[in-house]
């Protein structure tokens, strides 16, 4: 990986029955509320993953 990991959490809210994220260098993106669920499902189990292997920066 050329960059370094942020350091930074994604912000997200509810707007209009979508979730909105804003993160890190101009991140954006919309998604329906199942697409986030099961998004921050699969961040979850990555960095529980990561932790395990010493990966983790944050």
């Amino acid at each position: 990986m050329a960059k370094n990991p942020h350091d930074k959490p994604i912000e997200a809210v509810a707007e209009e029955g979508e979730v909105l994220l804003d993160g890190p260098d101009g991140m954006a993106e919309s998604f329906t509320p199942n697409a986030a669920k099961r998004s921050a499902k699969h961040i979850e189990q990555a960095a529980k993953q990561a932790e395990q292997t010493g990966k983790s920066c944050g």
